[in-house]
């Protein structure tokens, strides 16, 4: 399965989201950061290679791929609106390439599961919204 139409539009719509990564010795790192969603993949990354020192991609070149992303908004508090998408996946080493921010590094991200809620922007009510799970297969490679 892949993101649905509606996922897609979301994804597009939003510019930022937040990325957690895990360190060598265990400790979780989350940023808010922006990202490109292409249709299969997210791009995270930087103008120039200074990004390379960030915490987000030592953690990542240390081999720590596994990573999550979070994509989500507040529409209202009073009555409350969220929505989102949460997303699992595999981050490839970072290459070069112009993307959302400019030319710079950037790190593709691969997603394995996915989670998305009330992409409608309706009132929460008494429950909480459910959510739509999917599992993503890896693209196919060349």
């Amino acid at each position: 399965m892949s993101f649905t139409d509606e996922e897609i539009a979301y994804l597009r719509s939003q510019p930022l989201a937040r990325l957690a990564t895990v360190a060598t010795d265990g400790q979780p790192d989350v940023v808010p950061l922006s990202f490109e969603f292409d249709g299969t993949h997210f791009w995270v990354g930087g103008v120039g290679e200074s990004v390379l020192v960030t915490r987000k991609f030592r953690n990542l070149q240390a081999g720590n791929r596994e990573v999550a992303l979070v994509v989500d908004d507040l529409l209202s508090v009073d009555p409350l609106i969220v929505r989102g998408i949460r997303v699992y996946g595999h981050a490839e080493p970072p290459v070069e390439r112009v993307g959302r921010v400019g030319p710079g590094v950037y790190s593709r991200i691969t997603p394995a599961v996915s989670w998305s809620w009330n992409l409608d922007g309706e009132p929460a009510g008494d429950t909480w919204y459910e959510s739509r799970r999917t599992v993503h297969e890896a693209p196919a490679t060349s």
